[in-house]
């Protein structure tokens, strides 16, 4: 879901320039690698780079053909109209989690990444009843909007633009969660030529202000 906006701008792009026809469905990555290994009739997948390296470890992908597409990191958001909160260290951002009366967190990697921080910080235990976790699909703004979480946690890509919060900015560097989100063919693609034709777009430099805009950089 972190990549939505952004394949399906690529998506048009890409068609309007090559003639070839192309549509991207957005879902979560967990449903997304359970199709892809059912053997739905895709042609391409776009994941985190370790769930595509688990699909190509089960035959379901191409792996020598696998492309990074983008980088991604996390950012924080609370209500709009609530009161400011520091998240410019990462002591910053402890105390913060730590005073927050929700926190919402998505099912994605970075979500499993941010839990994992909050054991290396030793709070996980304290904050375990204040956690919520957005199903998949749903977006941790819109939880924040309605006011079932105090503070959110999520990909930058998937908060810009929620309507109801505020958006504090990006994790500081020395705690900043970066996923890969790569490319790869599904096993026995129906058009090899115009999967290979794609995935050199996608990782190509005319992607990167679509990317950055999208609160992402180029892989």
């Amino acid at each position: 879901m972190a990549t939505k906006g952004l394949l399906a701008e690529l998506a048009t792009a890409y068609t309007g320039a090559s003639g070839v026809p192309l549509a991207f469905e957005a879902v979560g990555g967990v449903d997304a690698a359970r199709r892809v290994s059912a053997g739905e009739p895709f042609d391409v997948v776009v994941l985190a780079s370790d769930a595509i390296d688990k699909l190509a470890a089960a035959g379901k992908v191409d792996a020598s053909r696998k492309v990074d597409v983008v980088r991604s990191g996390v950012a924080v958001a609370v209500a709009a109209g609530a009161a400011q909160v520091d998240i410019s260290t990462g002591e910053a951002v402890r105390r913060a989690v730590l005073d927050a009366a929700r926190i919402a967190y998505s099912t994605g990697p970075s979500g499993v990444a941010l839990i994992a921080l909050f054991e290396r910080w030793g709070i996980a235990d304290a904050i375990r009843e204040r956690l919520v976790q957005a199903a998949p699909g749903v977006p941790v703004g819109s939880l924040v909007a309605r006011g079932e979480a105090s503070l959110g946690f999520q990909q930058l890509s998937e908060l810009i633009g929620v309507e109801g919060i505020e958006l504090l900015g990006p994790l500081p560097p020395e705690i900043q969660i970066t996923t890969v989100f790569s490319a790869a063919p599904v096993a026995n693609a129906s058009r090899p030529d115009a999967v290979d034709g794609l995935l050199a777009y996608l990782a190509s430099p005319a992607t990167g202000d679509a990317k950055r805009r999208h609160g992402m950089e180029p892989a």
